[in-house]
């Protein structure tokens, strides 16, 4: 167990980078490549759902996220990941 669930977004983050881990949220926050650049992490994944979502949309949501990773690295980018739709920021 990881204990996170008090940490801050920057702890957070933090916390993944010292793993070589990238980050899948729901956290709109991390959608801020000015806050959280892409290139000081190894990727970060924001889940952009509807705004009262089910739980068919996240596996929607989740689906794409896997196909969109079978083409292609995560690593040092930003996904914005919505059903059928990914768009990428990279530096």
């Amino acid at each position: 167990m990881q204990a996170l669930q008090s940490a801050t977004d920057r702890e957070l983050l933090a916390r993944c980078v010292a793993e070589d881990r990238a980050l899948v949220t729901l956290d709109l926050d991390f959608a801020n490549p000015l806050v959280f650049p892409p290139a000081r992490h190894s990727g970060v994944a924001v889940l952009r759902l509807p705004r009262k979502p089910t739980h068919t949309d996240l596996d929607q949501a989740i689906g794409t996220l896997v196909g969109a990773l079978r083409g292609q690295s995560l690593g040092q980018q930003l996904w914005i990941v919505e059903i059928g739709r990914v768009r990428v920021y990279s530096p």
